[in-house]
């Protein structure tokens, strides 16, 4: 069972409840040639939860995302997803497991239209048309999708960043820094966003991120990544405001 915000429990995470995790992460070990930056990374996601990684820039945000991904490879551990062992697959085939990724920086393709955009997220459904529900979540998208990716807003760019990666039919939906240069009245809108795409689709969500006030909007859960592993977790209930943002301080 999912705990949520309102949970009586202070110490017991969602998935040691029972359920099998939607996203087990054991142990996890990355490194950039002979220099290790994830240092036994363990975080299990129960199905429907959304998990904020917070911590500074150069903390290993970043590097746990695409280690996630097949981006860096994995040194040791595992990664599983809905109970299958992705650890070794290619990233294209980590994404036909469950697994979609909207990278920092939201890497969409700017001189392609919105819809041709989402589009590449259909490969591995074999599905050659955008889900209608997908321009009911982001109407924005559907009003421009004649237009190229490069000509939206940064807010639009996230938004279609966000659909690309929900065409894959995901299970485990991975951000990565996605309030990055928006400006905050579109952050509480993308909060809003993201916890109707949980609760349409049931998925399970990690996020990463710097702002404690997005995370504290969406997510369930709280952990910290300081120096490539993680130094702090907990319910969105019991947060210590306070203790999470010296962690975030420079």
């Amino acid at each position: 069972m999912l705990q949520t915000a309102a949970s009586p429990s202070p110490v017991v995470p969602p998935v040691m409840t029972g359920a099998q995790p939607m996203l087990a992460i054991s142990d996890l070990h990355a490194a950039y040639g002979q220099s290790e930056v994830l240092h036994g990374i363990d975080i299990n996601v129960a199905p429907g939860e959304i998990v904020a990684v917070m911590g500074r820039n150069g903390m290993g945000k970043s590097t746990l995302m695409k280690t996630l991904m097949g981006i860096v490879p994995t040194k040791s551990g595992t990664i599983t997803v809905d109970g299958t062992d992705v650890t070794t697959l290619k990233s294209h085939t980590r994404v036909a497991k469950g697994l979609a990724y909207v990278p920092q920086g939201r890497m969409i393709f700017s001189t392609m239209t919105v819809q041709e955009n989402i589009e590449t997220g259909l490969t591995v459904t074999g599905s050659r048309k955008v889900p209608q529900d997908l321009y009911t979540m982001f109407p924005v998208l559907l009003e421009m999708k004649g237009r190229r990716g490069g000509n939206l807003s940064g807010g639009q760019q996230q938004q279609l960043a966000i659909a690309r990666a929900l065409a894959s039919n995901p299970k485990v939906l991975l951000l990565d820094e996605p309030t990055e240069g928006i400006q905050p009245s579109i952050i509480r809108e993308m909060g809003r966003t993201l916890k109707k795409i949980r609760d349409e689709r049931g998925l399970s969500i990690v996020v990463s991120e710097q702002v404690l006030s997005f995370a504290m909007d969406v997510a369930d859960r709280v952990l910290v990544i300081e120096n490539g592993a993680i130094v702090h977790e907990s319910l969105r209930a019991d947060i210590d405001e306070a203790q999470v943002a010296r962690f975030l301080s420079v």
